[in-house]
């Protein structure tokens, strides 16, 4: 009779836990796709009644009127997808120039180290907070200044008047400042992530330092910044609070900056609590849409990701 050795026991149990972590790891994975697949589930079949009642003509229509159960939400589609392209808009450029700004030696590091955790703080600032902000310092300064921009510009549809103080133009700067920690600092890790063999080849070939960041850095770094980009879109179209508190929450279709609006997300806070019949499945309708419209900007942003990924390396 064989006698198993030390050492082949050891090899078991050692297999087995990596078995077990095996496991485990997929339990979670399993479970992550599964509460995805009941969310769907859950929100699709409250939205049924909804769905079959008005079809595709939810979407097309811009009128949203509980006492007669007519519903449509086109300009809280248009408002979504308008406030965060306008918030992604602003905050990209300014973000990513942060980003290089901190991940190159312009400043000492005690002073890049103290403007990385003070970005990193406006992450954690509640969008409540953001909200009563917009309310005391943005709003009175679009209403101040949009007035003056209608009476010289009004010819063109995006800024027409009156100038509203709570309206899309308020909502979107608001998200742009919401949105520019995720942008800044996935930036700069991609930033700080080229290998410094690149940089240091770069100056050997006798490139300036702005050459390098332009040349040789942006474009390695640049499947950092199209994520980063991609999960900015995402946060700016799911925010509620902030956007709520400032945007006006008009259900009337408006081209103007300067208009009251709402998006789907306002409108879900908003009037949940007080819905009752059809209104609750046309609101579990729109969370639906919400859904699948996050959905399909990171299926994009996945195939932009992949397609700069090849041309880059290629």
């Amino acid at each position: 009779m064989k006698i198993p050795s030390a050492f082949s026991l050891q090899s078991s149990a050692f297999r087995f836990r990596i078995d077990l972590l095996r496991i485990a790891c997929f339990l979670a994975a399993i479970t992550i796709v599964a509460t995805l697949g009941f969310l769907l589930y859950e929100i699709l079949s409250k939205a049924w009644p909804a769905i079959t009642t008005f079809g595709w003509r939810f979407i097309i229509r811009s009128d949203w009127q509980p006492n007669r159960d007519l519903y449509g939400v086109l300009p809280m589609l248009m408002g979504t997808l308008t406030s965060s392209l306008i918030a992604l808009l602003l905050a990209l450029p300014l973000g990513l120039a942060i980003a290089i700004f901190l991940s190159e030696n312009f400043l000492p590091s005690p002073v890049r180290h103290a403007m990385r955790f003070i970005i990193d703080l406006l992450a954690a600032i509640p969008s409540v907070v953001y909200g009563l902000w917009g309310i005391f310092v943005i709003v009175p300064l679009v209403q101040k200044y949009g007035d003056s921009i209608s009476q010289h510009a009004g010819s063109i549809p995006i800024f027409q008047g009156p100038a509203y103080g709570n309206s899309l133009l308020a909502a979107s700067l608001v998200l742009a400042l919401m949105v520019l920690p995720t942008i800044t600092s996935l930036s700069r890790a991609a930033l700080v992530a080229v290998p410094m063999v690149l940089r240091e080849g770069s100056y050997a070939l006798g490139a300036t330092r702005w050459e390098t960041i332009f040349n040789v850095l942006l474009p390695c770094a640049t499947p950092g910044v199209v994520a980063a980009a991609i999960l900015g879109f995402g946060r700016a179209m799911g925010e509620t609070m902030a956007v709520a508190m400032l945007i006006g929450n008009s259900q009337r279709l408006t081209f103007s900056l300067f208009s009251p609006s709402n998006t789907l997300s306002a409108l879900l806070a908003n009037q949940f609590a007080e819905a009752d019949g059809l209104q609750i499945n046309a609101l579990m309708y729109a969370a639906l849409l919400l859904i699948l419209m996050t959905l399909l900007v990171n299926l994009i942003g996945e195939l932009i990701l992949k397609k700069t990924q090849k041309n880059i390396w290629s």
